[in-house]
């Protein structure tokens, strides 16, 4: 149950997705920067904006709470 007069509340969080993306599908500038990583971590909007890059599922989900946004993991 959610309380509207939280703002705080985890529904009116807005949702981002987290992806896995293939470093060999990146710009050369990106793929310079992952090393020898196969796979980085996406997370976007629900527009499809991407916001950020991260090297592991885990720090992808961590990073969006900490910016109060709520992960959802895009398979």
């Amino acid at each position: 149950m959610t309380n509207p007069e939280h703002p705080n509340s985890k529904s009116e969080r807005p949702i981002v997705y987290i992806r896995p993306v293939d470093v060999a599908r990146l710009p050369s500038e990106i793929r310079a920067q992952a090393g020898a990583r196969e796979q980085l971590y996406a997370i976007g909007t629900e527009e499809g904006t991407q916001l950020a890059l991260v090297k592991d599922r885990a720090l992808a989900f961590v990073v969006a709470r900490q910016n109060d946004l709520t992960p959802v993991s895009v398979h």
